[in-house]
C-alpha cells in the first residue's frame, strides 16, 4: 500500500494521478488482468508518472477501490447542499447501488491483489458510514424519516445490493430494493401524514 504523504500534490500532479484511478476503475472492472502499461496509456501519463504514484499492481487496485468509496461517500454532502433530506437520501442510495455493481465488476481484481478483504470491509465501512449518519442526521432533524435509525440498521436494511446480480437487471432490482428501505424510514416519521 502506497505512503501517504503529508504534503499535498501539484494541481497537475493531481489531476494525473486522478486521471489514472478513473481510467483504472473502468479498465479493471472490464478485466483484472488488465496491464498497468494500458492504463498508463490510456490515461496519457509516462510509465514513470504512473509508477511513482502507484509502484505495483496491488497499490493501483486498492487506491482505485479507496478513490470509488470517496467518491460514493463525498456525494452524501454535496446532494444535502441541493436537495431536500429525503431527496438527497434516495438520491445517495442510487449512487451507493452503483458503487455496488462497480465493487463487484472489481471483485476479481481486488482478490487478486490482496487477501486483506477485512482491511478492505473496514476502509469502505468508515467512509459510508460517516456519510450515512450525515444523510440519517439531516433526515431526522427535518422528520422525514423515523427517529433512532442508526448507520447499522441502514446498512443492513440495504445489505440487499450485495446481491443483485451485476449481469442482470440490476437498475431495477436496485430500485425497487431501495423503494422499499425508503418507504420503511419514513414509516413513522414525525413529518409524514397518517396513512
Amino acid at each position: 500500500m502506497p505512503e501517504k504523504k503529508d504534503t499535498p500534490l501539484r494541481s497537475d500532479a493531481q489531476r494525473n494521478r486522478e486521471r489514472i484511478l478513473e481510467v483504472a476503475l473502468a479498465e479493471l472492472t472490464r478485466s483484472a488482468d488488465a496491464p498497468l502499461s494500458a492504463i498508463a496509456k490510456k490515461a496519457c501519463v509516462g510509465q514513470g508518472t504512473f509508477y511513482r504514484n502507484f509502484p505495483n499492481r496491488e497499490a493501483l487496485v486498492l487506491e482505485v477501490y479507496r478513490y470509488e468509496v470517496q467518491q460514493v461517500a463525498d456525494t452524501a454532502a454535496q446532494l444535502l447542499r441541493t436537495r431536500a433530506p429525503d431527496q438527497a437520501l434516495r438520491e445517495w442510495m442510487d449512487r451507493l447501488a452503483q458503487y455496488a455493481m462497480t465493487k463487484a465488476g472489481l471483485a476479481g481484481a481486488l482478490h487478486k491483489a490482496t487477501s486483506a478483504h477485512g482491511g478492505l470491509v473496514q476502509l469502505a465501512r468508515g467512509s459510508l458510514t460517516s456519510a450515512v449518519t450525515l444523510l440519517l442526521t439531516a433526515n431526522e432533524e427535518a422528520g422525514t424519516i423515523r427517529p433512532g435509525v442508526t448507520p447499522d440498521d441502514f446498512m443492513l436494511a440495504i445489505a440487499g445490493l450485495w446481491q443483485i446480480d451485476p449481469c442482470g437487471d440490476w437498475q431495477g432490482c436496485a430500485g425497487r430494493l431501495l423503494d422499499l428501505v425508503m418507504d420503511g424510514l419514513r414509516a413513522g416519521a414525525p413529518g409524514q401524514a397518517p396513512g
